[in-house]
């Protein structure tokens, strides 16, 4: 079953379009993968999926319902999250106010503690840090929180914008661990990514995006082996 479908979508800003025609299923359950490199639509296509760009045509639906005209506030409240690129934390507030912060949406002040111990236990440093101003964290301690406030809306989909862009290579496993871990635990996610190595190490199926335009797609097997994508990423035909 599709937990996330886009169908034909060519999104842009101004009079330029910079996803054209782009077409993507995300199957419940699964990790699907989105690659791409700088400069290839990536981010544009997160955000027109998310309601923050306006769709020229095509559309968007969560479980089977069309989505293309919420507003991005109505898509969170359907359980859709995006852990953005760049670890953006509320600097000036603590671990433990961004994380409430994750919970706006969540009226019922014992559901919120609840999730807080969900991702205190996920997160065994956060809670050890959670009266320290955010802004004064390590880059990985950042990528956590990041996740952390994510995960504290509740989410059926998670979508990953460059979890790795910035980080030290043993906070990029780290962090690829963690969205193994969070989709084992029946989330859905979108890891939209640069890195495919690590990439293709944990997603079950993905699209490969060039010039706004997806170029390949197919089991996690079919893009290791696909020409084109090794000779683009790997350096070999």
């Amino acid at each position: 079953m599709s937990k996330l479908s886009v169908y034909n979508l060519t999104a842009g800003y101004d009079k330029a379009d910079v996803v054209s025609n782009v077409s993507l299923e995300v199957m419940d359950g699964k990790i699907t993968c989105l690659l791409g490199a700088n400069g290839a639509g990536k981010t544009t296509l997160i955000r027109t999926i998310l309601g923050l760009n306006n769709i020229r045509s095509g559309r968007v639906a969560l479980n089977g319902v069309d989505i293309s005209t919420l507003a991005t506030h109505d898509i969170a409240s359907e359980g859709v999250t995006c852990v953005p690129e760049g670890r953006r934390v509320f600097g000036k507030m603590t671990v433990l106010e961004n994380l409430q912060a994750g919970a706006f949406l969540e009226g019922d002040s014992k559901v919120v503690m609840l999730r807080l111990k969900q991702v205190y236990d996920f997160f065994p440093k956060l809670q050890e840090r959670s009266h320290q101003l955010a802004g004064t964290m390590s880059g990985g301690e950042q990528a956590m929180l990041t996740i952390g406030r994510s995960l504290m809306s509740n989410p059926s989909l998670m979508i990953f914008d460059e979890p790795s862009l910035g980080l030290s290579p043993l906070f990029v496993k780290e962090n690829f661990r963690i969205i193994r871990d969070i989709n084992e635990k029946g989330i859905t996610v979108l890891l939209v990514e640069q890195n495919v190595r690590q990439t293709l190490e944990i997603a079950h199926f993905g699209y490969v995006l060039s010039q706004g335009k997806i170029v390949a797609s197919g089991s996690v097997d079919s893009l290791k082996n696909n020409s084109e994508l090794r000779a683009a990423y790997f350096g070999s035909a």
